[in-house]
């Protein structure tokens, strides 16, 4: 028996790859089919499941793509309902690759869909089970992403409760819990770095399995805090429910090489340029009116919370050699209407004399002379949370996963010094804003994680730790 978790971190995401005696399964994979099908053909494995613990909002799996090519059946759990084939499990069904056996436990809640999938090894002893969105380490799933439910978030972390606590609790402390996602997931609240654990460390360590907790206070402190979900989210679920193109024409559609001439025409028909350089490369020079998400982040995630339409045509600025994988990256997420990327890159755009942009950017330690010497505008992109961590006196916090609805907020023709953690996110604000016609914008390299590492004067800052 083979158990692999084959983890994106872009997106947080842990597939499984289970082998025995020849026969394989796939559970949660991502939208590209290739690494799967390879590491079957590794072991000389016939792919014969494809197993979704529920329909994901946050990305669009492979399932559809992986049964067309391998021949595998699509298993989901009971109630599912989708416009493909598959099998919609029956609570308790077992399902046999090999000389081991998946056991399917009906875990609503996270949707009415879940499956929590229960691993038994060839001498039938309950070894593992994938919890999907089910139960998270040290978290479980938000209860308000299902699609085309009439129940409440309140009524799906009831369901949620009793599934934890008569489905996954009573198994066994040494059972190792696998879950589909990890931290910086927009799934859960208080998600681990661990990427698996036994389920009696869990019961000790995570807040919702806490033995004495009533159902009230657990769907209490499940619901608090819960940010709005990223608009993408029902797209990619109603995607995973209904289906999706080949990712192979996506892939050729998108990786074409488009010269100077080709990229500026398809800037006239409405294209939104994606560059996806590094930040520093991006404020140095850019192609006006882009979009800066680069791929050395959370590029999947800041693509889909900030660029609505999925049907949006992108062409991309992109370092060498990386379209290939800027595609996929759109692709995961939904984002199928790449239309090629510039050949030879922001050089060959120079060199034929267009016009090239850069984004104003001072140091922390200028910041911090700027600060006492006069009153300025600061800008903190960062999220409401770190925000009341540890701030600039007096920055206005201004969300970037919400800044699409809040540009009402600031004076066009005031300036604005504007900061996140790193500097990555105050760039994609900067060029979102920039395109909106806020044109007085300076970039404070490096942000906050810059400020603590030079000699400033600590009361620069307000620390509320």
């Amino acid at each position: 028996m083979k158990i692999e978790q084959i983890y994106t971190s872009c997106i947080a995401e842990a597939a499984y790859y289970i082998e025995s005696d020849g026969e394989a399964a796939i559970i949660d994979p991502l939208r590209e089919t290739e690494p799967y099908i390879n590491r079957a053909d590794r072991d000389g494995a016939k792919l014969k499941y494809v197993f979704e613990t529920h329909f994901h909002a946050d990305f669009v799996s492979g399932h559809v793509d992986l049964a067309k090519k391998t021949g595998a059946k699509i298993v989901y759990g009971p109630t599912a309902k989708t416009k493909f084939e598959i099998i919609i499990a029956e609570d308790n069904q077992v399902f046999e690759i090999g000389k081991v056996k998946i056991k399917v436990l009906h875990t609503p809640g996270h949707t009415m869909e879940s499956a929590t999938y229960l691993l038994l090894d060839e001498n039938g002893k309950e070894h593992a089970i994938f919890s999907g969105d089910t139960l998270f380490l040290g978290d479980v799933g938000r209860p308000d992403l299902a699609v085309k439910t009439d129940l409440t978030r309140e009524q799906l972390a009831e369901y949620l409760f009793d599934s934890l606590r008569t489905r996954i609790m009573t198994l066994p402390d040494d059972v190792i819990v696998y879950p589909a996602h990890g931290a910086g997931s927009s799934c859960g609240k208080n998600l681990s770095d661990e990427r698996e654990d036994t389920l009696g460390n869990q019961k000790m360590v995570n807040y919702a399995l806490r033995a004495d907790m009533t159902k009230a206070e657990f769907v209490k402190e499940v619901t608090e805090g819960i940010l709005p979900a990223p608009q993408y989210f029902p797209k990619n679920a109603i995607l995973n429910k209904e289906g999706y193109g080949s990712i192979d024409d996506v892939m050729h559609r998108g990786n074409v090489p488009l010269t100077v001439q080709e990229f500026e025409a398809k800037i006239i028909e409405g294209d939104l340029i994606l560059d996806v350089r590094s930040k520093d490369e991006f404020r140095e020079s850019h192609i006006p009116g882009s979009l800066f998400i680069g791929l050395d982040g959370n590029f999947a995630m800041w693509v889909g919370a900030l660029i609505n339409d999925l049907d949006q045509k992108i062409i991309i600025v992109a370092p060498e050699e990386r379209h290939h994988e800027t595609v996929m990256r759109l692709a995961r997420v939904g984002y199928d209407q790449a239309e090629g990327f510039l050949n030879g890159g922001i050089q060959s755009w120079q060199e034929a004399g267009k016009e090239i942009r850069k984004v104003e950017s001072v140091s922390s330690l200028e910041l911090s002379n700027l600060i006492k010497s006069r009153e300025i505008n600061i800008l903190d992109v960062r999220k409401p949370s770190e925000y009341l961590v540890e701030r600039v006196v007096d920055a206005q916090n201004f969300p970037l996963d919400f800044i699409n609805d809040h540009m009402n907020e600031i004076d066009q023709n005031e300036k604005y010094y504007v900061h996140c953690l790193s500097g990555y996110r105050s760039l994609i604000a900067i060029s979102i804003l920039n395109n909106a016609g806020y044109p007085n914008l300076v970039d404070v390299e490096g942000g906050i994680e810059a400020m603590m590492e030079i000699d400033i004067p600590k009361s620069d800052l307000t620390f509320q730790l």
